[in-house]
């Protein structure tokens, strides 16, 4: 068996995945706490939706952009550069729960939505670095191996960051959850900071900005397997996603109140950190594309099961099944990508990647607020585990080369 621990023996990629974690766990600590705010503020599920569109618009926007200037600029400077940027939107909202800051708030959450939009913009920068910038720091052959890690460490602040946003802010109050979304985001910079710069890889032929984006964009969509892997997460996630309603479901349909929604938002990330311990120590080495499409499906099946539970405990294990499912397709769908594309191009595929899977968290958002809103919360959560299945239907009808794909090497 291949040493589960071979990524982490390398220093420089030890404080990437940990600059991930804080980060994440500051992006997930606001996302329960925003949600919380914004609800309390309104009480209009869509209020809820627009929360991830704000986000969404802006990094959809950048993302080709950012992919290019991933590809030739030096991708530690534009993750500082970000990071910078989320730091100050987190002492932002920090600075909306004082007295002079709860003023602005007093006639809506469009304030709130404005820091949003700015962090939105960091993160459709930061996302294509990010991706490419990590396979620098590592040899090829433990690309799979650094994948988990990194995937196990996000998931695991997927887990920790909603419940310790719901736990601080249901005991402690909203300036103190903010305050430790401060505190980590800083941290996280601090150990971007300690990694050092990489050179880039020769730029490729291509002249010219538009020629550069045009080409990455071809790449993806002229490679049947990544197109087909990338699609069928953005249209899970897109009709799949019930996160942006968990808040309503917490309140009305479970009755747990802050401290039940951080356990909710963390539950699919209790499921994704168990598989990938597991995935670890059991490498996926076959029938890859099977098992991506046979996952997928299963997370629908989650959400349909999901939508429909009034138990507490029920749902809760409901969303860690669905977060197992998730990460086999999450460390499938990287895998695929940052082995079967060049070195020179990673930022601009990974770019097209956030378009399609970054994004699509935040429009999926949006898609369950207004589902919500026209059909009713549980309805519109069915629907969308409904339209996951056909998406995985129809893919594996017409995906061949995914159908058929076993490893890659």
């Amino acid at each position: 068996m291949s040493n589960p621990y071979a990524a982490l023996h390398v220093r420089d990629f030890r404080f990437f995945i940990l600059s991930r974690l804080f980060v994440t766990l500051a992006i997930m600590i606001q996302a329960v706490v925003v949600g919380w705010q914004v609800y309390e503020i309104t009480r209009d599920p869509l209020s809820l939706g627009l929360i991830g569109l704000a986000e969404a618009i802006p990094a959809i926007s950048v993302s080709l952009y950012a992919g290019h200037l991933a590809d030739v600029v030096d991708r530690k400077k534009i993750i500082v550069l970000c990071v910078l940027t989320l730091v100050a939107c987190s002492i932002t909202l920090l600075y909306f729960t004082t007295n002079t800051g709860a003023f602005i708030l007093a006639n809506g959450a469009v304030p709130i939505y404005t820091v949003i939009f700015v962090s939105g913009i960091a993160r459709g920068f930061l996302s294509p670095a990010n991706f490419s910038f990590m396979p620098q720091l590592i040899d090829r052959e433990l690309y799979q191996n650094a994948i988990v890690w990194n995937s196990t460490l996000w998931e695991g602040a997927a887990v920790g960051g909603p419940i310790i946003g719901g736990l601080v802010y249901g005991f402690y109050g909203i300036t103190s959850a903010y305050t430790v979304d401060v505190i980590l985001v800083s941290a996280g910079l601090f150990c971007y900071l300690l990694i050092p710069n990489r050179k880039l890889p020769p730029v490729s032929e291509e002249q010219g900005i538009f020629d550069k984006i045009k080409a990455g964009i071809k790449f993806v969509f002229k490679n049947q397997i990544i197109l087909s892997a990338i699609s069928l997460d953005l249209f899970a996630v897109l009709f799949g996603g019930a996160v942006a309603l968990l808040p309503i479901f917490a309140d009305e349909i479970l009755h747990v109140g802050k401290e039940g929604l951080g356990f909710l938002r963390s539950a699919q990330g209790i499921g994704a950190v168990l598989m990938a311990i597991y995935i670890t120590r059991n490498p996926i080495k076959k029938r890859m594309g099977k098992i991506l499409l046979w996952c997928v499906a299963g997370f629908g099946l989650c959400m349909i099961g999901f939508g429909l539970s009034k138990l507490f405990w029920l749902s809760m294990a409901l969303l860690i099944l669905s977060g197992m499912f998730d990460c086999v397709s999450v460390i499938v769908r990287s895998t695929l990508i940052h082995t079967l594309t060049p070195e020179n191009m990673k930022g601009r595929v990974s770019a097209v990647n956030s378009i399609f899977i970054g994004s699509s968290n935040e429009i999926g958002s949006f898609e369950s607020g207004v589902a919500a809103k026209l059909l009713g919360v549980v309805p519109s959560v069915i629907f969308g585990g409904l339209m996951t299945l056909g998406v995985v239907g129809i893919t594996g009808w017409k995906a061949d080369k995914l159908r058929a794909l076993d490893k890659v090497n």
